[in-house]
Order: C-alpha cells, then structure tokens, then sequence
C-alpha cells in the first residue's frame, strides 16, 4: 500500500501556492537590483573623489607642509569676520600717559636750565651723577663754587660721571689722561668723542668727555676769624667783620640743629660743598649751634649774602649764610639756642634755606659727625 510523501521526501518548492511563489521572485530581483545600484553609487563616489584631490589648492588654503601624507585634506582658510551688533556695550580704555620707557644710557650733553629750589646736589641726584660732575662740567658758570648757582643759568649737564673737559693748545691724549687719573683709552672709546682710533686729532676747542676722569675743586671758603690767644691771625675780609679783644662765652663741644627741620633741601656736604643745606623758610629762627662770640655778621661775596660766623673758643666755629636779616652784631655774646637770625635766600641761593658749616681748628668737619 503506497502512502503519502513526507515533508523531509519533499523538492524545493513542492507544496507552495502560485501566489507565495511570485512574491518571492519579485523580493529576490528586488534585493539583487538595490546591490547592483549600491555597488554602482560607491563607484561613481570614488572617482569623484580622486577629481577632488586631483585639482590645485586654492590660495585662501593653507599650503601642506612638508612631512605630511600626499593625500592629506588641505585645511580652509578663517571665516570671514563680522562684526557684533552695534546694540552690545562696550568698555571703553583711555591711553594711559604714564608710560614705562626702556632705561637707554645716554651719550650726549644735555642743557638743563636752573629753577628756584636746585642746587648742584639736587640736579647731580636728578641725573644720577656725582654733584662733583655737575660742578666740573660748567666752570665757565661756577668757577668751582656751588655757591654761584642761580636761576635762570643754563647748565651742562654730562652723560656720566667724569670730566668734560675743552681741549687745549699743546695738550696731548697722554697729558690729559694722566692730569685726570685715566687712561687714554677711556677718552678714545667714549662713542660722542668720534675719535679715529687710529689716528686720534682733537682740535683747540673741542670738548671731549673722559668718563671717570677727577680732579680737585678749587675751594671757596671764607677764612676763618679766631679769637685772640686762640690761634687766629687774620680777619674776615668784609663790612660783618670787627677786632675782639678777648673774652666772652665759650662752647661746651656739643651742637643742636640751627633751625627746627632737621634734614636738608638743597646741597648735602661733598668735596665742592663744605656743608650743608637745611630746609627752612624764609623768615624761619636760626639758633646758635652752641655758646660762643660772633666773629662775623653782615653782608659777605662768595655766594653766601648775609652772614654769621660764631666762634666757640674751643677751636670749633660755626656759619650760618644765606640769611633774611641778622639779630646779633660782631663781638656779641650768645647762648646755645639764641635766635641770631632769620633764614633766607640771599647771596646766590635758588631758595630760602641755611647754610651751615662746621669748622675746627680752622679745617671743615661734615656737620653729620657733629649735630645730633
């Protein structure tokens, strides 16, 4: 007895409807055609690629540098800028004047006209030079005494420290050199010489610089008046000046400031100025640094205008210039602490102020070691 086919016995396609089997054709062609299309689109992509690379760099992009791979993306240039809308706020700087400078040495002589309150120390300090410098620069002007400065003068002012010096008949780079302590080459190498270093010629006339050059100021003092049986042989040359006989008070060796400040405001002591400066106001005390006889009181040349001079019988003396007026008269008396006068600025002074100088034994001492 033969029996029906199992589904194992059973071809491809046996026992499928009509129907079931066009569907399957057309989903078959329907694959094999978005293959075909697939594989076609990746073709077409690839070859416009290669156009792409093929073409030159446009300007506006960045040149491949060396070292990179051939079929490297060249990069693109910045966008375009745009500006923000005018709606926004913004914070507005103003310059700022006080700009910082380089710190550039300098070479050249520069003029520097003298106003009321400068001394030959302030104006060294204000260009970072000796006050010697300063002094040596300008002996046409000042004659060695810083005493003579005034307002209104036009001062040389040099680029260092040293010696500017006007060449003269007969001199030589080996005479000058040695007569200012440097050597030659100092002077030949300053740049604002424009020396030939081979065959150096200064002309009569010229000014030439020599850095670190130094000499001795010539001094400006004013003799000292001792009393008799002290030592003393000669009197002040001046109207302020008088003849002593002897006796009146002496000093105890120890000194008060001559005004009430205690610091300076012009001149400090240095070798062309052989004491000092103190601030005061016209008008302000000036007190006797110790007991003692006024040898001198009056009007003096020099510089110094109105002026007092006190020994104080023990060797020292004591002067007080540039004076307002005068309380004490020659050969008179006075206490430490006396008001002998008011400060002022006469004499050639660019500013009230007073003047002090210590003397002993006829030589100076820096008024620093004495005042307390």
């Amino acid at each position: 007895m033969k029996g029906k086919p199992t589904g194992e016995t059973r071809q491809s396609g046996q026992g499928l409807s009509p129907a079931t089997m066009i569907w399957l054709t057309a989903g078959s062609w329907g694959i094999t055609i978005m293959i075909v299309a697939y594989l076609a689109f990746l073709m077409l992509s690839r070859g416009a690629m290669k156009e792409v690379l093929a073409q030159p760099v446009p300007e506006t992009q960045a040149t491949v540098e060396a070292g990179e791979p051939e079929n490297s993306i060249p990069s693109t240039g910045l966008p375009d800028f745009v500006p923000v809308s005018d709606t926004f706020e913004s914070v507005s700087r103003t310059t700022n004047p006080h700009t910082i400078l380089l710190n550039r040495s300098r070479t050249g002589i520069v003029e520097y006209t003298v106003q009321k309150g400068d001394s030959v120390f302030s104006i060294a300090t204000k260009y970072k030079l000796k006050p010697e410098t300063v002094l040596w620069a300008n002996y046409d002007i000042l004659d060695d005494n810083p005493n003579m400065l005034s307002v209104g003068q036009t001062l040389k002012i040099p680029p260092t420290d040293g010696v500017y010096y006007q060449w003269q008949d007969g001199d030589t780079l080996e005479t000058v050199a040695s007569r200012y302590f440097v050597d030659t080459s100092d002077i030949l190498s300053w740049p604002q010489n424009n020396l030939d270093m081979t065959n150096p010629v200064i002309e009569t006339g010229t000014y030439v610089m020599i850095p670190g050059g130094w000499r001795e100021n010539r001094q400006w003092v004013i003799p000292t008046v001792w009393k008799p049986n002290a030592g003393a042989s000669k009197t002040i040359d001046g109207p302020g000046g008088c003849e002593l006989s002897g006796g009146g008070l002496g000093g105890s060796g120890s000194f008060i400031w001559p005004t009430i400040n205690n610091y300076l405001s012009g001149n400090d002591y240095w070798s062309g100025h052989l004491g000092i400066d103190i601030a005061a106001p016209e008008t302000a005390p000036v007190y006797a640094a110790d007991s003692g006889v006024v040898v001198y009181a009056g009007w003096i040349g020099g510089g110094y205008g109105n002026m007092i001079m006190i020994d104080h019988g023990n060797g020292y003396h004591t002067l007080y210039a540039h004076l307002y007026s005068i309380n004490v008269g020659c050969g008179q008396s006075v206490y430490q602490g006396a008001v002998i006068g008011l400060a002022g600025s006469t004499g050639n002074s660019t500013g009230p102020h007073l003047h002090f100088e210590v003397r002993l034994n006829g030589g100076f001492v820096n008024p620093w070691y004495v005042l307390p």
